[in-house]
């Protein structure tokens, strides 16, 4: 049998999320990593060239930035020596960039590891629709003048008119659904009615202004300076004065005119960057590192990509019975809010006792998940939801979460676009 050993989440960072407003924002991915990766190794105290690998979580990759995780690396002063790749699992890509580093170090093959997430969804690549590029085709084959001229009659105006990359990627090409209509499904399955999902997003907001005005966030978010010395201190997309009666006014996004789902209730399009730093009990004593929390497994499941909101539930589930631990065992809950329908379906399918007994194998229901232990802080509806990044980020406040309420065990979340889901368990040190 292999011996194991423990791995323990010592230090942590991510930038402010900055919402998307229609044009490019001030950070590509790299840079992003590189905000907030700089002064996390600075206050870690730990040599950038100590690391054994870098892993880092993106999904929408720019042509300028291949591998991101090996560029921000070298531009984080990590040494030409430094391994470092780009992991890619849709919403779970941060998340997985901490499993895979876990496992590592698990197995003695690594002792400390720089795991994060990055994503830039305003720098999202505009795509060319395909009769544009047949005619663009055309004109490169064209011989001749005459041949061009010919080809070039055959323009049309939707030619200029390009699709953004993001719109498509966030449309499961098996089902051809978009994101927000799965969780249109799930609030159909589980009568999630819009009110419940617009109070959910209410509550998601004002959490998440308490935690910036309690100074909750002040060491997990550090603040990013752009090219022009601007600065960002934190989460952007907060809607302070948010309540039910201003989202109620919202038209539905997906299912016009009677659909649940809004961008009130739903998580925002936003920039942003996280880091974990992993590492064995070998490393923190040579480091003399203070481990905040330890890993103590994960599991990734898949499902039906129309319903993949429950992801969650499919993912935890199995983990917690491996554990022999009950609804009421786990002290804190980070659930991705991609829509506020979604975590309510999720919530509902636990204590649902058919699902539990048909879908999940229980004999029972799961049971309730008190509102008190989910999302203390506000979620990806508040504070925004870059894809590659909020497995990481979920993690990370996890961890300092337990430190701060004093919880002794917490479950880490999320669905995943094309029908999947991961689930992270950790402990308090």
């Amino acid at each position: 049998m292999t011996q194991t050993q423990d791995v323990f989440l010592v230090d942590g960072a991510r930038t402010p999320f900055l919402k998307v407003r229609g044009k490019r924002g001030p950070f590509t991915p790299v840079d992003l990593a590189v905000q907030c990766g700089r002064p996390l190794l600075a206050r870690a105290n730990i040599a950038p060239d100590a690391f054994d690998m870098v892993i880092l979580g993106c999904v929408n990759v720019i042509a300028d930035e291949m591998n991101p995780a090996r560029v921000a690396a070298l531009r984080l002063g990590m040494g030409a020596r430094m391994v470092a790749f780009t992991v890619q699992i849709n919403c779970g890509s941060g998340m997985q960039s901490i499993d895979t580093a876990f496992r590592t170090i698990r197995e003695g093959s690594a002792d400390l590891v720089l795991a994060g997430g990055t994503e830039a969804l305003s720098h999202a690549p505009l795509v060319l629709r395909d009769d544009a590029v047949d005619w663009l085709a055309g004109m490169q084959a064209a011989s001749g003048p005459l041949a061009s001229a010919q080809q070039a009659l055959k323009a049309r105006p939707s030619h200029l008119k390009p699709v953004v990359g993001l719109e498509r990627g966030l449309t499961d090409p098996i089902t051809d659904l978009g994101m927000g209509q799965t969780a249109e499904i799930l609030a159909h399955h589980f009568g999630i009615s819009r009110k419940m999902a617009d109070t959910y997003a209410v509550e998601s907001h004002a959490r998440l202004r308490a935690a910036q005005e309690n100074g909750v966030l002040t060491d997990e978010v550090l603040p990013a300076f752009d090219r022009n010395g601007n600065a960002y201190h934190a989460d952007d997309g907060l809607r302070a004065n948010s309540n039910v009666g201003k989202l109620g006014g919202l038209k539905p996004v997906f299912e016009k005119p009677f659909g649940q789902v809004t961008a009130g209730n739903s998580s925002q399009v936003t920039d942003g960057a996280s880091w974990c730093i992993l590492a064995s009990a070998r490393a923190v004593e040579a480091h003399n590192l203070t481990p905040v929390a330890r890993l103590v497994d994960s599991e990734w499941a898949a499902l039906d990509p129309s319903v993949m909101g429950l992801g969650p539930v499919m993912s935890t589930t199995p983990l917690m019975s491996r554990h022999n631990y009950g609804c009421d065992d786990i002290d804190l809950w980070e659930i991705n809010e991609a829509f506020a329908a979604q975590v309510l379906a999720c919530l509902a399918a636990w204590q649902d006792p058919r699902f539990c007994r048909d879908v999940l194998g229980l004999a029972d229901s799961f049971g309730a998940i008190p509102r008190d232990k989910l999302n203390v802080n506000g979620g990806a509806i508040a504070l925004g939801h870059p894809v590659g990044t909020s497995g990481n980020r979920i993690v990370l406040h996890l961890a300092n979460a337990l430190k701060a309420t004093g919880g002794k065990r917490g479950i880490a979340t999320e669905c995943i676009g094309g029908g999947q889901g991961g689930a992270m368990l950790l402990e308090a040190v």
